[in-house]
């Protein structure tokens, strides 16, 4: 039965908090892959035991009680993202990006001199970038099984077509999909199957799905560190985060050998911005209990963001006999908070005769602890936070670095591991993220210039949309990023 409304809907305001604040979004916002100065990255983060690096102190504050000097660096950094992904056929994409992604600063307040008793004071500030979310990545191949439109029937089933809104609706006006003769005008089919009162189409339609993702994640860190006798150093912290991503993605589905019913093509947009800003507070000890051996502990508050969000879909289509639609919905804001979970690490570091460094960590962050909050439409996101609570889990992670002195060269590697955030019953229940990194410095007084190279991977398994005999894409990320550091002494 085609239709005669040819107009788009207007999304409720239930069915955007559906769409826009979800548990992709609690997770994407609650992770951190550390990087910092060339020294920090080459040895994969591994520094809540060792401190004495600038990007240190955004991981343990007490790291900046141990510079005996005033120190100043700068970072940029050149990112390569590399994904691959396997649908019925295989593609790859790459982009590229330049961040400065580190600079900062420790300071004495109270001048050195004692050798016991409280030794030294400094103020440190480091800005650190935590997250580059830029990706480029192209799904395709044929799709003999089902359609992005059987999704929209299917989540629109039992309702009446006067009360379909957001992509639904505009598939509806599009006429991608129809109510079912016989139905009362609440259950639906597609262009694809049991479409009006033709017979079952045949799938094997071309599918391409062009994933656009922009932005970033980081922290400026302010802080005071604190040297007694030596060999305990203490320290606390404010962390002023910020993020700002976009998301962006168009689903093309066409039939080049005209083999489905009067269907041509049609294409769907989804376009998604958030930015966030937030504060934590951190603090941290590293003790020496002989002078090759440290130990460091920290603890990380709940990061507290508010956080801005700006949505908006479009769809069209067009048919054999030429005809083509056309829809948008309007773009709609929100405001509401977001509480990331706090973290908790410890680390171990030994150092042998002045020219070898071995360190290890380990993070426990604990994903169904994250919650949304405070929409400013009073929204309560009740099921929002039982999905979280049900989906993720506790992470564990862990960071080895080593660093061999040679003269005035040091040559440096690292490896970390981040556990998966997904419960088992997930199918990314075994997406770990590994990273490999490596560098070389050289230093002489009063000046240095380190570089280093890490490469972190993050398979995930995707799906394009939600349906009974949909399969999961595999899509393989690689985040090559060199990073160079400038550091001054004085």
């Amino acid at each position: 039965m085609k239709r005669i409304i040819l107009a788009a809907l207007i999304i409720a305001a239930c069915s955007v908090h559906i769409k826009a604040q979800n548990p992709d979004d609690a997770l994407r916002y609650s992770q951190q892959f550390y990087t910092g100065t060339a020294r920090f990255s080459a040895m994969a983060g591994a520094f809540t035991a060792l401190g004495g690096d600038i990007s240190a102190i955004a991981l343990n504050p007490a790291g900046t009680g141990v510079f005996r000097r005033s120190e100043f660096t700068v970072s940029p950094h050149i990112g390569i993202i590399n994904t691959k992904s396997y649908f019925t056929s295989d593609a790859e994409e790459s982009v590229y990006n330049f961040n400065l992604g580190q600079f900062g600063v420790v300071l004495p307040i109270m001048p050195s001199g004692r050798e016991s008793g409280l030794v030294s004071l400094n103020f440190g500030y480091s800005y650190n970038m935590n997250n580059n979310y830029t990706t480029n990545t192209i799904i395709r191949g044929v799709n003999a099984t089902s359609s992005m439109a059987d999704y929209w029937a299917s989540i629109s089933n039992g309702n009446l077509f006067s009360n379909l809104s957001g992509a639904a609706g505009m598939a509806f006006d599009a006429w991608l999909m129809d109510t079912v003769t016989g139905s009362g005008g609440n259950q639906y089919a597609t262009v694809f199957s049991r479409y009006g009162d033709s017979p079952t189409s045949t799938y094997g339609q071309s599918v391409r799905r062009l994933i656009t993702n922009e932005g970033f994640s980081g922290e400026h860190t302010f802080s005071i560190g604190a040297n007694y006798n030596n060999n305990l150093f203490a320290g606390a912290s404010l962390g002023l985060a910020r993020f700002n991503f976009t998301g962006h993605y168009e689903h093309v589905e066409n039939d080049p050998n005209n083999t489905i019913f009067d269907f041509n093509s049609f294409s769907y947009i989804d376009h998604y911005e958030a930015s966030g800003t937030g504060y934590s507070l951190k603090a941290g000890i590293i003790y020496l209990p002989v002078d090759f051996l440290r130990i460091g502990v920290a603890f990380h508050s709940p990061t507290i963001y508010r956080v801005s969000e700006y949505y908006y879909e479009d769809l069209n289509s067009s048919f054999d006999d030429g005809d083509t639609y056309d829809f948008g919905t309007e773009a709609f804001r929100f405001n509401y908070r977001l509480t990331t979970p706090f973290r908790v690490m410890g680390g171990v570091a030994v150092q042998l005769m002045r020219t070898a460094t071995v360190s290890v960590d380990y993070e426990m962050v604990d994903f169904g602890m994250t919650r949304f909050s405070k929409a400013s439409d009073g929204y309560q996101y009740y099921d929002e936070n039982q999905s979280i609570k049900e989906i993720f889990r506790q992470a564990h992670n862990i960071r080895a670095g080593a660093e061999y002195r040679l003269g005035g060269l040091y040559f440096r590697g690292g490896y970390g591991y981040y556990g998966t955030a997904f419960n088992s019953s997930e199918i990314n229940s075994d997406s770990f993220q590994t990273s490999l990194s490596g560098g070389i410095g050289f230093r002489q007084e009063g000046f240095y210039i380190d570089l280093a190279y890490t490469r972190l991977t993050s398979p995930i398994k995707y799906y394009m949309y939600n349906y009974y005999n949909v399969d999961p894409v595999t899509i393989e990320t690689t985040r090559n990023t060199v990073v160079a550091t400038i550091g001054l002494r004085f």
